[in-house]
């Protein structure tokens, strides 16, 4: 699979970029490769769904903060819009109105025949919604990332009726109010002159059918309550209270319309008993050496995520001395660069000595090499 290019390139942006100037720059490129502009062109389409897939984030006050810290790893780690389950319908029914007229205001010759009809109906493709969990990681899997598989409770398309709602095919009639278009048009006389508003169809909801014969497992719903195991990566370097998103994994939508999104909240365990924490995307260690030790030098071993580092204690290491080991910390969360592990060095000082000791000790006392220096 090719790397997503960066937003701002896919829309010909600065970073900077207004919202306003983000919308406008869509504008021109959903135009500029609008399939009915470019038929049968699949290079044209995939540019399409890119700039809709770049729109869809930097339009989105949250996910631009998301992605301008964490780029596309900090997204969802699944793909992206295009990819996640989105097809064309989705792309105009939720942000066809950008394009104004520019298209006769549906969505255009070539698909909007082929979806239905125009927009210009007022119907609208159902979006099912959303779900939240928590998954909890321990500091292995924030610095080598993680494969996760959860198993939630969603509804799914009904498997008797295929979402369908009814029995059978002849259980589906058009609605004898809005004669199938899901709205309602009522014209008012006002002091400036006739009114004309439009409105979801009381009658049916908005779908332009009724079920006659609604199917016995869902009601007529056309969805079920059913359990699913979804697998998904969680990129190394995420952090506590970080969301990512996975495309199309969430509720089904009735009618077949776009599935919610799985949101995966990210929840840090308490540090082990080892003593080795997190500071942002560095490791901290506190070593206690003892007094010989620490004048003497010495290689010692300390504990990292699922094994062992060993590293070397020059003489006279100094109470309070850090230690670094360069890139051995968190990675970033969008693949460039790591931290470090920091080794905070403490010096142990016994409380109680017997009498060789304190002997020891107090033939030490003197010494020029034990006096302090400034």
């Amino acid at each position: 699979m090719a790397e997503k290019r960066d937003y701002y390139e896919v829309l010909g942006v600065d970073k900077s970029a207004s919202a306003e100037d983000i919308k406008k720059a869509y504008r021109k490129k959903a135009i500029q490769y609008h399939p009915d502009k470019n038929p049968g062109d699949k290079e044209a389409e995939e540019k399409f769904k890119e700039a809709a897939e770049a729109y869809d984030v930097l339009s989105d006050p949250q996910k631009r903060a998301r992605y301008d810290q964490f780029g596309h790893a900090g997204m969802s780690g699944q793909g992206g819009f295009s990819s996640g389950g989105f097809s064309m319908e989705d792309i105009f029914s939720q942000f066809g109105d950008i394009f104004g007229g520019a298209f006769g205001g549906g969505f255009g010759s070539a698909f909007g025949s082929a979806f239905g009809g125009s927009r210009s109906s007022g119907r609208r493709v159902a979006r099912g919604s959303d779900i939240r969990i928590k998954v909890k990681l321990s500091l292995a899997d924030v610095v080598k990332g993680v494969e996760k598989t959860v198993k939630i409770n969603k509804m799914v398309t009904c498997p008797d009726c295929k979402g369908k709602g009814a029995m059978s095919e002849a259980d589906i009639k058009t609605c004898d109010h809005c004669h199938g278009t899901g709205v309602v048009t009522k014209i008012a006389n006002t002091i400036l002159g006739q009114m004309q508003t439009s409105s979801p169809c009381p009658y049916c909801g908005g779908e332009g059918k009724k079920i006659t014969n609604p199917c016995r497992k869902c009601s007529g719903t056309g969805l079920v309550k059913s359990a699913e195991e979804i697998t998904f990566k969680i990129p190394a370097g995420v952090q506590e209270g970080m969301q990512l998103t996975i495309q199309g994994k969430g509720n089904a939508a009735r009618n077949g319309g776009v599935p919610g999104n799985l949101l995966v909240v990210i929840e840090e365990e308490a540090p082990k008993a080892d003593g080795l924490q997190r500071d942002g995307n560095d490791l901290i260690y506190t070593l206690n050496l003892s007094i010989p030790d620490a004048i003497l030098g010495c290689n010692v071993e300390i504990p990292y995520i699922d094994s062992k580092l060993k590293i070397k204690v020059d003489p006279g290491t100094q109470p309070g001395k850090i230690l670094k080991v360069r890139g051995k910390g968190i990675p970033e969360v969008n693949g460039y660069g790591c931290g470090d592990y920091l080794v905070q060095v403490q010096v142990y000082v016994p409380k109680k000595l017997d009498r060789k000791e304190k002997e020891i000790m107090e033939s030490l006392r003197t010494s020029s090499s034990f006096t302090p220096k400034s």
